[in-house]
């Protein structure tokens, strides 16, 4: 519903079109591919394969296509992965429709926009301190998942993977690993589940 509505929305712009709509994340490239817009509005979270990865399969493969992040997830990490991605703007839902309409029309110009709390909130919190390895291993433990489990999954020892989660709780300030997994997640800094 939100998607219609949003495509209508752009559509009642005289210079803007709606030229293709996805709801998941693996059908962006083939729409794309197939359409050849100028701007992807793409979400956060997305079935199939998260907004991020499909920005950065877009910015692979069709690299003059630019894209808009549109989201409910204004976490400083989301931004700072969407940019490594090459994507070229980030707003929230909330914003009104004039800025999403200003913000294609800068984007297909070739200018970058972002959510200005966004930034300013990024800008603050700096740069994720987790290594991958600790990324890893809390993407699976915010899961539910036991050492053994994580374990098993990464490839890794339980005595490594109970290294990397205490490394990670320290880091973040959180007492257990499931805190941990909350805390990261707020800041963006683990993928989209």
């Amino acid at each position: 519903m939100l998607q219609g509505a949003l495509a209508s929305l752009i559509n009642l712009e005289d210079d803007l079109e709606v030229v293709a709509k996805v709801e998941r994340g693996d059908e962006v490239l083939p729409a794309a591919v197939a359409a050849c817009p100028d701007v992807a509005i793409l979400d956060i979270q997305m079935p199939g394969m998260s907004g991020l990865d499909a920005a950065r399969t877009l910015t692979q493969e069709l690299p003059e296509c630019r894209i808009l992040i549109l989201t409910t997830f204004g976490r400083p990490g989301y931004l700072q992965q969407a940019m490594e991605a090459g994507v070229s703007g980030f707003l929230l839902k909330d914003a009104r429709v004039e800025e999403l309409t200003d913000a294609i029309r800068k984007i297909t110009r070739g200018e970058r926009v972002i959510d200005i709390g966004l930034a300013a909130s990024a800008l603050s919190s700096g740069a994720s301190p987790l290594t991958p390895r600790e990324e890893d291993v809390l993407e699976h433990a915010r899961t539910g998942a036991t050492v053994a489990e994580i374990g098993d999954a990464t490839y890794l020892s339980q005595g490594t993977v109970r290294n990397y989660l205490s490394s990670a709780m320290t880091k973040l300030g959180a007492r257990t690993r499931t805190e941990a997994a909350r805390i990261a997640e707020e800041k963006g800094w683990l993928q989209p589940p």
